[in-house]
């Protein structure tokens, strides 16, 4: 099936948890293909290297994939294994999700200091300081928790739980609970939050072998999901610099799709749930991207609805208002 079936090359990012990733595909693929050897080559990328500024303020769309990209394209490397949220809506030309795979815990996971671990968000004392990495997430919590203070922090996994087991800036930080549970730290979880995020596998859209092999890896139910909120993000051109949120559910062949988006302050809002239909359509067999994934595999009518619902979200909120809403937020972000 491969110009070379036995050795493919997989990049990830340099942190552990990016390789305790990474190190999961191939374990999936290794069970589909007994005889592949993987060779595994780990990278710094510019989101990894600028800690001491917010993503939201440093303008780069690709700040964890560039460089990844870059070693794909120069065919130095035959896949790389992202975090979905990593990957912006709009990839580069001659790149694809070529896989989607089961989405984990979604849910983002509070992490309190050892002083605080009797409490919750609620009970923390007045403008206690909580850190998040994300804009989305500090506008959703100042809405719910108004007492508390947000600071940004940056880092991986441990340095950021190093930052607030050994000093008294921060009360809490709020994290991913997935990336937690990757690491083996449930443990440290104190309080479960709202939803977030699944792992993808990047190749080279015009590489029909790898794509191929890859696309086994995909798990139909999250695959028309990311296509969704991807879809909905694109459309309201969200990401690390605007507070916009986004989940679905699927339940009985429907697809519902949430989303919301808000004021930096979170004093601002808007939220609606839109649903559609995701039951078999006519099987289709084409290579067509949507949003960035390409899932032959899976039904291309029903992945339309899926994408479709995505702009329609997208458009609703846009007709009460959320134009108005994330344009402040960037002027705000931007000063």
């Amino acid at each position: 099936m491969f110009s070379n079936p036995y050795i493919l090359c997989s990049l990830t990012r340099i942190f552990y948890l990016a390789r305790i990733q990474t190190d999961s595909v191939a374990a999936m693929l290794k069970d589909f293909y007994p005889d592949l050897q993987m060779e595994i080559v780990a990278m710094s990328t510019i989101g990894d290297k600028i800690l001491d500024t917010a993503l939201s303020k440093i303008g780069e769309k690709s700040l964890f994939t560039k460089e990844l990209e870059n070693a794909l394209e120069r065919n130095e490397v035959d896949l790389v294994v992202h975090s979905l949220k990593d990957l912006p809506t709009t990839l580069p030309p001659g790149f694809t999700i070529g896989a989607v795979l089961k989405r984990e815990n979604p849910h983002d996971a509070v992490v309190l200091h050892p002083k605080y671990k009797e409490r919750t968000l609620d009970t923390l004392p007045e403008n206690s300081v909580i850190g998040t990495s994300s804009l989305r997430r500090a506008a959703q919590l100042k809405r719910r928790f108004p007492h508390l203070n947000f600071k940004d922090i940056r880092g991986n996994l441990n340095t950021r739980l190093k930052k607030l087991d050994e000093k008294d800036d921060y009360a809490a930080i709020v994290l991913a609970a997935a990336g937690l549970q990757r690491m083996g730290w449930e443990q440290r979880i104190s309080q479960i939050l709202s939803p977030e995020d699944s792992l993808a596998v990047e190749v080279r859209s015009s590489d029909a072998d790898i794509l191929q092999m890859v696309s086994v890896l995909h798990h139909g139910d999250t695959v028309l999901r990311c296509i969704s909120e991807r879809a909905f993000l694109r459309h309201l051109e969200g990401g690390c610099s605007v507070p916009v949120a986004v989940h679905t559910e699927l339940k009985d062949s429907q697809l519902y799709l949430t989303g919301a988006v808000y004021s930096l302050d979170g004093s601002d809002s808007l939220k609606e749930t839109m649903e559609t239909s995701v039951a078999n359509g006519d099987e289709v067999d084409e290579q067509l991207q949507r949003v960035g994934v390409t899932a032959n595999q899976i039904c291309g009518e029903v992945q339309d609805r899926a994408e479709q619902l995505g702009v329609q979200l997208a458009d609703l909120l846009l007709s009460k208002g959320a134009k108005e809403i994330l344009t402040v937020a960037r002027q705000l972000n931007d000063a």
